[in-house]
């Protein structure tokens, strides 16, 4: 039987719930038990899909296609369980499940209500989720709730949490709680009110928690973690300090020496091996002890955002643990580039060119891919850059001087991207779309395996084939491509159902690689993902021998 472990968080948002969820989930595997995590969104969006990314940072998707919150990024880096469309679920995707029970007659014409509709519904979200992973044999599942105690939007969420506490039993439910103990510099001392609140709130409404993670920008001294357990009827050890550290994969380790999965595991009464935290050690031991040092220029329209890159930029960050290379990242405004030059550019081992939709900025990033492709620096493209790799090519190698993308031009003469009509999903379905379709559920999404030709660099990267997940609407049109590869463009790889570009190169150049997917979602520190792993050398290889 499936226990659960909920992690709530108090006082305000960002101080990390989602990293220390996947921490301690990390310890759990370690010590052998089969782990799943589930995230719990309070907003009423159906899923994060539509939603800006300066509103909710990087939209995660899942192997099946689910575009979820970019916690499930943090939980598949830290644990080896693969996330699915069931690990994450909103306000809305509730509501909906039960009005379309309301419409079919389901409620026997009963008052449909918060509690018990809801609240059942969530909870049954909860069970489908902690089984999809491990086919119903999952040990122990962790199920973060998104917002803060006190919110008007979580709290259905929190009451279906305490009523299947009440209903499983005693030792089938743990209660992790997450606040902050700020640090007042006129006072000169860490305050433990706030905390104090938070745990009356919870208690309020009948949660009382088995362990406290307590956030502050140094450790809190005994003192204050008596304090706090007196007032918030929390034993002492229980009460955990959890300092600022500069870098992520230090958290397991600072969680388990202070024994939270001991509690954890002493709450459901699951006995298991003692926790291998080698594996964290060594990632730690690489990313503080670099050997060498490279740049690369990441040129996009969120940069003042970087939570919208989080995949891409811990990508990237496991390559350089795997070479013992520090990745430092210049984030380039690619609007910045379409009036003040190329200059800063010359300055870099490597470009990058991410995702993104809308037409804002994409001069900026052509001109980019343009000095990359013209001045032989390591280029890497993904989605939104491969189609404008391909566009750069087609403008000033192809004689396609009007190419351009129906995206930012649905009357463009020489569209070499377009939106296309029918695709096959993750689960084989065949999928339509057309201009006027709903933004969301509209793009190809999810996993799709495809071979790879031959002789190519894509290749030598990936062996015979590639299986990455996507997210995009738009594609490479098929009836410029001849007219490309006679330039000397190549499509390296090709879907086998919709004969769709997937990878383009230039063999004339050093490195410069366009893909369709997204491969950043793959990536872990345990096993840095062999595109970013290739990308990282070649932009040492590039830097040694730079002559800009």
């Amino acid at each position: 039987m499936t226990k659960y472990v909920f992690v709530t968080g108090g006082v305000v948002s960002s101080l990390g719930k989602g990293i220390a969820a996947a921490s301690l989930a990390a310890i759990l595997e370690s010590r052998g038990l089969k782990v799943t995590m589930l995230k719990l969104d309070p907003y009423i969006n159906v899923d994060p899909g539509t939603m800006s990314p300066f509103q909710h940072g990087e939209v995660f998707v899942t192997e099946d296609g689910a575009e979820t919150d970019l916690d499930l990024g943090h939980y598949e880096r830290f644990i080896s369980t693969k996330m699915k469309k069931a690990n994450n679920f909103t306000t809305g995707q509730i509501y909906e499940s039960v009005l379309r029970k309301e419409r079919r007659g389901e409620y026997l014409g009963k008052t449909v209500q918060v509690i018990p509709h809801i609240t059942n519904e969530i909870q049954a979200f909860v069970e489908r989720g902690a089984s999809a992973a491990w086919g119903g044999e999952t040990d122990v599942a962790i199920v973060e709730i998104g917002g803060t105690v006190g919110d008007i939007e979580s709290l259905p969420f929190l009451e279906a949490a305490r009523q299947m506490s009440l209903r499983l039993g005693r030792n089938s439910c743990c209660f992790v709680h997450l606040t902050l103990v700020p640090f007042i510099p006129s006072a000169g001392e860490l305050k433990t009110k706030p905390t104090q609140h938070s745990v009356q709130k919870l208690r309020e409404i009948g949660i009382y928690p088995d362990a406290l993670l307590c956030r502050a920008d140094r450790r809190i001294p005994d003192d204050e973690r008596s304090k706090i357990s007196m007032f918030s009827n929390v034993q002492l050890e229980a009460v955990i300090s959890v300092w600022d550290a500069d870098t992520i994969y230090k958290i397991p380790a600072m969680l388990e020496a202070q024994q939270l999965d001991d509690i954890v595991l002493e709450k459901l009464q699951i006995n298991a091996p003692k926790a291998d935290l080698s594996r964290w050690a060594e990632i730690v031991y690489a990313q503080e002890n670099p050997e060498q040092e490279i740049t690369i220029g990441m040129v996009g329209k969120y940069v003042d955002l970087t939570e919208s890159y989080k995949s891409l930029i811990e990508a990237l960050n496991h390559a350089g643990l795997h070479t013992r290379t520090k990745v430092q990242i210049k984030y380039i405004d690619s609007e910045d580039l379409e009036s003040g030059g190329s200059d800063e550019l010359k300055k870099l081992d490597g470009i990058l060119v991410p995702g993104g939709f809308g037409k804002r900025g994409t001069e900026g990033k052509i001109a980019a891919i343009r000095f990359a492709r013209e001045n032989k620096v390591p280029y890497l493209g993904i989605c939104l850059g491969m189609q404008l790799a391909v566009i750069e090519f087609a403008r000033h190698c192809a004689g396609l001087t009007k190419a351009n993308s129906t995206e930012f031009d649905s009357q463009c003469p020489e569209p070499v991207v377009a939106l296309i009509t029918e695709w096959q999903g993750a689960d084989g379905r065949v999928e339509t779309r057309n201009e006027s379709s709903d933004l969301g559920g509209t793009m190809r999404l999810g996993s799709q395996r495809v071979p790879i030709q031959q002789g190519t660099l894509a290749s030598r990267i990936y062996g015979a084939e590639v299986n990455e997940r996507h997210r995009h609407r738009y594609e490479v049109n098929n009836n410029f491509v001849p007219q490309l590869e006679a330039a000397g463009l190549r499509i390296s790889a090709r879907t086998p159902s919709e004969n769709l570009p997937e990878m383009m190169e230039l063999p004339d150049h050093p490195w410069f690689v366009g893909v369709q997917f997204h491969p950043e979602f793959t990536s872990t520190p345990r096993e840095s993902h062999p595109l970013f792993l290739a990308y990282v050398k070649a932009a040492m290889g590039y830097k040694q021998n730079k002559t800009i």
